[in-house]
């Protein structure tokens, strides 16, 4: 599919490679909220959005976690956290982000030995289980 060259459908690529000096996250402290802050995503999109706000709300000291992407065809969301002053908007986000990758390797751990075990076992024929 050919798409015409006034589209205003960004390239691909466009999409997820980072530009000379542009950085992935970017942090500004929100002054009218006590310990808030408003963190923007470059070159990311809803699956990394939704997956550390609801990291963030499972957080006892994380009292809101929301986001919203700006405009549907740049690839980048704003995600704003605000603690209950214990820790940083931004301690807050780091953890929740250690988090999501200790959950997504046990994940990739439990896919990993139950796909092995399937083979294993010989159950079914291309990965279509036998009736009996």
């Amino acid at each position: 599919m050919r798409i015409p060259a006034e589209s205003n459908v960004p390239i691909r690529f466009q999409l997820f490679l980072l530009e000379n000096g542009e950085k992935k996250v970017a942090e500004t402290a929100d002054t009218r909220i006590p310990s808030s802050s408003l963190f923007t995503f470059n070159k990311e999109d809803h699956t990394l959005g939704n997956l550390l706000r609801s990291r963030l709300l499972q957080s006892p000291h994380v009292t809101f976690s929301g986001y919203r992407v700006p405009h549907p065809l740049f690839s980048k969301f704003e995600l704003r956290v605000q603690t209950d002053g214990e820790i940083t908007p931004r301690a807050a986000l780091v953890q929740a982000c250690r988090d999501l990758v200790n959950d997504l390797g046990t994940l990739s751990r439990e896919f990993t030995k139950e796909w092995e075990l399937r083979k294993m076992a010989g159950e079914g024929t291309n990965g279509v289980e036998s009736e009996v």
